[in-house]
Formats: C-alpha cells, sequence, structure tokens
C-alpha cells in the first residue's frame, strides 16, 4: 500500500461513525434543512423526539444519519443548544434556491469537498482521498493503515477493527454503490456515486479515477482553491501549482485531478474572477496570485457553478 504520513492541518478530532452505515442521499441534505425555522435554527430535538420519525419520513437510524450527513457537509452547525443553518446552505437549498433537490453536480461536489477536504466528522473521507495513493486497493486492505493513522492522531482513543471496517464500508460504497447483487438501500440515490471519483474495477477492488471532472464547473473548483489557500496559506498573496496539486486536502487531491487539468483551470481563473485570481508561468516557476477576496466573491463563485 502506497499510504503518505502526513497529518491533517488544524488536528481536527477523530471521527468514524454517525452515518448509522447509510451513505449521504441525495434528499438528505434538504430534509435536514427543512426543519430550520426562522433565523435558520433546528433544536436539536428535531432528530431525537419521538416524531422525527414522522417529520423527516424515515427510520430511527436514518433520523441519525441524516444529522451526521448535515453537520459533516457543513449544512448545519452546532450553536449552543441548537443548530443553526449555514448562509450558503440556505442559498443552495431553500425552496427556489440553487439547487433546493440536490440535482446538480455543484452540489455534490460541495458536499464532497467538506467531507474529503476539511475532515469534520469524516477522517475516513479525508485519509482516503489524502493519503492513499496505491493504484487499486481492497477495503480490507485500507484497514491496517487507516487504524495506524487514527492512533498517530489520537493515541489516547480506543477504536475497534468492526468500526473502522463499517466506516471504510461506508466511505467506499457512498462513491461506488455494490453491483448487481446488494440491496435496494444500496442504490437508493446516493448524492457522491455520481461524480465518478471511486470506481470499482473488480468485486471488492476499487480504483480512483484521475483526470480531468467534467462535472466540476469553474466556479467550484476556484471556491475549493480558496478555501484551501485561508487554511494552509493564509496572508499568503501567491500559491504554487505543486501546492494546488499535490499538497494535502488541495483541489488536486481531494478532486482527483490530473496536472494537465489544473493547469487548465488555473489558467482560465483570470477571465472567470476577473482579475482576483491570476496564473502565471514564468522561468518554470508555476504560480496562482490572489487580490483581496470577501465573503460575497466567494459566494459569487459558487452561484456561478450553479449557472
Amino acid at each position: 500500500m502506497a499510504i503518505s504520513k502526513t497529518k491533517p492541518a488544524g488536528r481536527m478530532p477523530i471521527h468514524f461513525s454517525g452515518h448509522e452505515t447509510f451513505p449521504l442521499r441525495q434528499m438528505w441534505l434538504k430534509k435536514a434543512y427543512e426543519q430550520s425555522v426562522e433565523g435558520g435554527v433546528i433544536k436539536k430535538s428535531t432528530f431525537t423526539d419521538e416524531a422525527a420519525i414522522a417529520a423527516f419520513g424515515v427510520g430511527k437510524n436514518m433520523v441519525s444519519s441524516i444529522r451526521h450527513w448535515a453537520l459533516a457537509c457543513g449544512i448545519m452547525f452546532e450553536k449552543g443548544d441548537d443548530f443553526r443553518v449555514g448562509g450558503l446552505a440556505t442559498e443552495i437549498l431553500q425552496d427556489g434556491g440553487l439547487d433546493p433537490y440536490a440535482e446538480n453536480p455543484t452540489t455534490a461536489w460541495l458536499a464532497h469537498w467538506q467531507l474529503a477536504g476539511h475532515c469534520h466528522r469524516s477522517t475516513t473521507w479525508y485519509w482516503l482521498f489524502n493519503h492513499v495513493t496505491a493504484p487499486t486497493f481492497t477495503r480490507q486492505e485500507l484497514e491496517e493503515p487507516l487504524a495506524r493513522y487514527a492512533r498517530e492522531l489520537d493515541s489516547k482513543h480506543r477504536l475497534s477493527n468492526s468500526t473502522l471496517s463499517r466506516d471504510l464500508e461506508t466511505c467506499l460504497r457512498s462513491y461506488a454503490p455494490r453491483a448487481a447483487g446488494g440491496s435496494p438501500e444500496d442504490f437508493a440515490e446516493p448524492l457522491l456515486g455520481e461524480l465518478g471519483l471511486l470506481q470499482e474495477v473488480h468485486k471488492g477492488q476499487y480504483a480512483f479515477r484521475r483526470g480531468p471532472k467534467a462535472s466540476l464547473h469553474d466556479g467550484a473548483f476556484a471556491y475549493a482553491l480558496i478555501d484551501f489557500w485561508d487554511r494552509t496559506a493564509q496572508g499568503q498573496s501567491s500559491l504554487a501549482f505543486e501546492a494546488v496539486a499535490y499538497s494535502e486536502g488541495s483541489p488536486g487531491r481531494v478532486f482527483k485531478l490530473d496536472e494537465e487539468s489544473i493547469a487548465q483551470r488555473l489558467i482560465s481563473l483570470s477571465d472567470f474572477t476577473r482579475g482576483k485570481l491570476a496564473w502565471t508561468d514564468s522561468a518554470g516557476l508555476r504560480q496562482v496570485h490572489r487580490k483581496p477576496l470577501s465573503k460575497e466573491d466567494r459566494k459569487e463563485m459558487v452561484r456561478r457553478s450553479y449557472g
């Protein structure tokens, strides 16, 4: 196995459960959003009281899974005794919003970016896309390296092999649902499956699909690039091509883009951002430069990615 050993920036707490082994489904983020009231507040009891099953229209374990995915994908966050829905999530999921039914690929790409780029409640997702470099792999081959990674991040946290195995299985099925012979649950609109990031090349054996991603809009790529930049090189006005392509948590790694695809996207950023991001290639030094960007600039990148 080819596994890199660097640790995630920020040392996020490790997290290997919460989804109840259900991959993220297309309508689940919307279901969570619909529970919000004025001010974007969702009471925590919404997911635990007796009315939850009727409110969400799914079983108890699925309600817990919806809660997990809404938190992991950044749709809502904890604030005191409640959850709060983020402003960008509201723009996307509200009735009449950018993508209320999660049908646009950009919604899936943004969810993937949160899971595999941020490592918030999604340690396995982050590790898989940032640390596994083997051409093919099975779930069983990943279990020991993932367990070792977890111990490096938190030596006091004791995890059972079955917990890690279930988390890995859920992660893999999120992107590559089981082939014929699986249960109906395996084909229930997995949101991330449409991205084409992972494929099951033989039964139980997986491989990343590297290369250009036609459904990844330049706006979503630019948003992810700035997000990565702010978290890893804040205050720097330029970023090397190698960092964008290969650094841990970078768009290149998380989106499994090849060098040519990344270069083409960076070259086009100047026109797309009206010069706020610009690409230079001088004397073999390839860099992207930035001017000050407001929160509104970032939101506008996402809005444009929905066409």
